[in-house]
């Protein structure tokens, strides 16, 4: 999920799609040990995590989590203004519930009709290759735009798309059992990164339960699952000739519900408010390969 110029990405899949008309483009987890599912040939040593077991009502860890405040639209033309207020951000029965609400807020950025949260590792914690991974109960509706994602620590000063983006879980509200994941980087980004979807079979929605979110992050390779299930893989020789592999420094974890966007649209009569991401934990793992 871009968030830094993301809106020169979403116009540019609009014109594509458009240039293409004219020239004719599982369940729920049933266990919180994932290793029973995931088909993954790799063991795994825990790093860094958050459970999410504070109690009702209180706020992210600010040891693990800078909270974001802004409501510029990140080049995006999102419409939520980001706040720090448990009304879009708490601990809610084990879980971190992040909330989109249809409301005036005004604050530094100026007035926007919608509310909502984002959190990251920023600062606090920061990883070079792994497996990152969240189980997440997304929220609904149309223009509702929620992401799991990590953008490059060295965005600051090299600027996206050079510092690099890993889209680990991104949905749109019009593709309620779709989620896509995207790596951005110099010569890939925008309209055309490297990027794969996931559907949900008998047309479940992701909004109707849990799910397990993770990609594995090695060297010269990012593999993406669902619930266990491997159904991307983007690697360097991924890359258009000549593009350097943006993925070899750290990088921090990003959680947030957008709301409106180029990518999502508005939200319309039928989106209801508030709606609601939660996150059961968050878990970053060393990798070890058993076959070296």
């Amino acid at each position: 999920m871009l968030r830094l110029n993301h809106g020169a990405r979403c116009l540019a899949i609009s014109l594509l799609a458009l240039f293409s008309l004219m020239s004719g483009y599982s369940q729920k987890s049933e266990t919180r040990d994932i290793q029973r599912t995931d088909k993954s040939t790799t063991s795994r040593t825990l790093l860094w995590g958050d459970e999410f077991n504070g109690p009702n009502g209180s706020m992210p860890d600010l040891k693990k989590w800078i909270i974001v405040k802004d409501g510029s639209g990140f080049g995006n033309r999102e419409l939520e203004y980001y706040t720090d207020r448990p009304a879009n951000l708490h601990m809610e029965s084990g879980n971190l519930q992040i909330s989109a609400r249809e409301e005036n807020y005004t604050d530094k950025d100026g007035t926007r009709k919608y509310t909502s949260a984002r959190i990251e590792s920023r600062d606090r914690f920061e990883v070079k290759y792994g497996r990152i991974e969240a189980r997440i109960k997304l929220p609904k509706g149309q223009g509702i735009w929620p992401a799991f994602w990590m953008l490059g620590n060295n965005f600051k000063s090299t600027g996206w798309p050079a510092c690099g983006e890993i889209d680990i879980m991104e949905n749109v509200g019009f593709e309620p059992s779709t989620v896509h994941g995207s790596l951005h980087g110099p010569g890939y980004s925008g309209g055309n990164p490297l990027s794969g979807t996931f559907k949900l079979p008998s047309q479940e929605h992701f909004s109707d339960d849990f799910h397990v979110f993770a990609i594995e992050w090695e060297p010269k390779s990012i593999r993406f699952y669902v619930d266990g299930h491997l159904y991307e893989t983007q690697n360097a020789e991924s890359l258009p000739a000549g593009q350097h592999w943006a993925f070899d420094h750290p990088f921090f974890v990003v959680l947030n519900v957008a709301v409106g966007g180029y990518w999502p649209g508005d939200p319309d009569a039928t989106t209801h408010f508030p709606t609601s991401m939660l996150v059961d934990y968050v878990r970053v793992y060393r990798l070890q390969d058993p076959r070296n």
